[in-house]
């Protein structure tokens, strides 16, 4: 079932308000991203009223949401799935991307790390670029309440079974 965060007011948003310093007077500046938002609530009553319904529904949500004021914004597609695995109490994420999972600086795949880990990650650049966010989703959803969140290399066939169904699983797992 196609739906998008407007959708029953699935996913309030904020507008995203960004900063960068200019090089030369080091004063911060505003920067507009346009129509970028950040979920500040979800409501899952139309996606847990899909996954117990009688027939078998598979919510596909789009990251749009709904200002207060009827505006809509586009949101990351991670951060709207890091969400709303928070707000349903999923007991497990997962995220596909393409690479094995969070590498470290020798470039091995980390198999665990804690929230603190991965925040420790980001702010010592072990982690960069798209891995980024992630990371903060998978932060986000397990201070959320979601047990732990799997992040997986998609091009592997099987990953998430291997996942779900093997003792050490196929990519980087964060937890509490």
């Amino acid at each position: 079932m196609g739906l998008s965060g407007k959708d029953a007011r699935l996913i309030t948003v904020e507008k995203v308000t960004r900063t960068k310093k200019d090089p030369d007077s080091l004063i911060e500046q505003a920067v507009d991203l346009g129509f970028v938002g950040e979920p500040t609530r979800m409501d899952p009553q139309l996606i847990e009223g899909l996954i117990s319904a009688e027939h078998d529904y598979i919510p596909v949500i789009a990251p749009i949401g709904v200002s207060v004021t009827g505006e809509t914004y586009n949101i990351n597609a991670d951060t709207v799935a890091g969400a709303l695995a928070g707000a349903l109490n999923a007991k497990r994420m997962l995220l596909l991307t393409d690479v094995a999972g969070v590498l470290g600086a020798d470039g091995e795949l980390i198999r665990q790390l804690t929230v603190a880990e991965a925040r420790a990650a980001i702010a010592s650049g072990v982690a960069s670029g798209g891995m980024i966010p992630k990371l903060e989703t998978a932060i986000v959803a397990v201070e959320a309440g979601v047990e732990a969140v799997a992040i997986l290399d998609g091009r592997r066939a099987h990953a998430m079974l291997v996942e779900l169904f093997t003792e050490h699983g196929s990519g980087t797992l964060i937890t509490a």
